[in-house]
């Protein structure tokens, strides 16, 4: 018989260890590790005697058709999967508690089932009867889909080898999931792993697209070992906050399709609502004529969305100012108030600083800094910008206004939405194809923006951080020490 081995695993990144301690010097986390059984199930003589067998090679020459998808009734769906599922494909859906993973699931299914599919719901975390209330709340409990409240990995696949192969298995959660090839407890490292890679290996033999559900960490991130999101073809977060009723489905990984392709959501009280102009869906709450806001025109993979920038800058008492912002990379954020007061003149080391992106959309993309900039020196000097105008452009450390791609596409959308004047770099003017009507206002430098808008502002009882017209830092002035 193979010699029990047993080791401390980190229950957070998979990182194994001979002896316990308090904090996993990979992940950098504290007490998270467990003790677990890492010895097969085969003991080691046998399978070194294991002779392997040949299989055929085949060369780079020849054509291979294309991946069959099954689209999933849901455009949004399937705009962030690439066009819908493909045959043998494991998706990995990770997502905050309550988000809405299980309602989009429970959909999907249902629109599938409808179709004519065979589509197999696996719960391991509710019972049958929980399952049947959501749907009935959805309005889906007429829909044909098979549904189970099972958790253990050999019974699963032997149930869904019978009768015909199903085009689409739902497994929630990877976390809830065990196989009787390991001997650790279900949720931990290694139990997750090897449920993961039977169910993987269903998949790629039968056909069958399998959606795997999972856990999310404290600061967002899909619980469990990395391992599992680099063994499924893709992984996709749905992300939203609690108190917005927006949801956005954003692709990580994909093997089949885009990356950078966003699906929006808006939970009502009939479940999910598909969004086919998210642009407007931000903007609608959207307060005129108040001072720090400014509309950033934003790409999200091919779409086009326009969105509100909101910042607040205000004098602090604390020795070191606050910087918070919500929904932007905070190193960009720390980048465009260094360009401000290096190059432009605009104190801001007395002045907490906080930045919101309006809707609960995450922006990653650089052309926001020009939007973000503006609506920085707008609360600063009290300045009212114009509520016909977006923004776009990169800022780079030298204070010049970068070009950045798909500006037509940019235009267009906020032409659509009402928006008369458009506030770009210089160099994209080349690329603006047509301009889609409106009216152009190109920067070359940060300077020349932060001039405009702080000659029609007001400064905030007897502060010194007016912005002003020349590029000289104020430290390096005259007078000024």
């Amino acid at each position: 018989m193979a010699k029990s081995t047993l080791s401390f695993v980190c229950q957070n990144c998979g990182a194994a260890y001979n002896r316990w301690q308090g904090k996993c010097e990979s992940c950098g986390e504290w007490n998270t590790l467990a003790e677990e059984d890492t010895s097969g199930s085969v003991p080691v003589s046998i399978r070194s005697k294991r002779k392997g067998r040949t299989f055929a090679l085949e060369s780079l020459a020849g054509k291979s058709p294309d991946a069959p998808r099954l689209s999933s009734g849901m455009t949004e769906l399937d705009r962030v999967t690439g066009g819908g599922f493909v045959r043998g494909s494991v998706l990995l859906v990770g997502g905050d508690p309550g988000i809405g993973k299980s309602t989009l699931l429970t959909q999907a299914t249902s629109l599938l089932a409808r179709a004519g599919h065979r589509v197999v719901y696996i719960s391991g975390e509710e019972a049958v009867a929980q399952v049947r209330l959501r749907a009935e709340r959805l309005g889906l409990s007429d829909a044909p889909v098979q549904l189970a409240a099972e958790t253990s990995v050999e019974d699963i696949v032997s149930t869904l080898s019978e009768g015909a192969v199903p085009r689409l298995i739902v497994i929630d959660s990877i976390q809830t999931m065990w196989t009787d090839t390991v001997e650790s407890a279900p949720g931990t490292v290694t139990q997750v792993r090897a449920s993961a890679q039977a169910l993987i290996r269903f998949a790629k033999k039968t056909g069958a697209a399998i959606i795997l559900v999972g856990h999310v960490t404290k600061d967002g991130q899909i619980a469990g070992p990395r391992v599992v999101e680099h063994m499924v073809d893709a992984v996709m977060s749905f992300e939203g906050e609690g108190s917005q009723q927006f949801r956005i489905l954003r692709a990580v990984k994909n093997r089949f399709g885009p990356t950078d392709e966003i699906g929006v959501f808006e939970m009502t009280g009939l479940g999910l609502r598909e969004v086919t102009n998210p642009s407007e869906l931000f903007l609608s709450e959207r307060d005129l004529g108040t001072p720090g806001t400014a509309v950033f025109a934003g790409i999200e993979g091919t779409r086009p969305v326009l969105v509100e920038l909101q910042a607040l800058v205000a004098p602090t008492s604390l020795g070191t100012p606050r910087r918070a912002v919500v929904g932007w990379d905070p190193s960009r954020l720390s980048m465009v108030l260094a360009v401000l007061e290096a190059h432009c003149g605009v104190k801001l080391s007395g002045h907490d600083v906080y930045l919101n992106v309006a809707g609960g959309l995450r922006i990653h993309e650089p052309a926001a800094d020009l939007a973000a900039a503006a609506a920085l020196v707008s609360s600063l000097v009290n300045a009212q910008l114009p509520t016909d105008a977006v923004y776009f452009g990169e800022i780079s450390l030298s204070g010049v206004v970068r070009p950045v791609a798909q500006t037509p596409a940019r235009l267009k959308e906020a032409a659509k939405l009402g928006f008369q004047r458009a506030v770009l770099p210089e160099s994209a003017r080349g690329d603006a194809g047509g301009d889609a009507g409106l009216s152009l206002n190109t920067v070359n430098s940060l300077t020349t923006l932060v001039a405009e808008i702080a000659a029609r502002g007001s400064r905030r009882g007897e502060s010194s951080a007016q912005p002003e017209k020349n590029a000289t830092p104020a430290r390096f002035r005259r007078g000024e020490g």
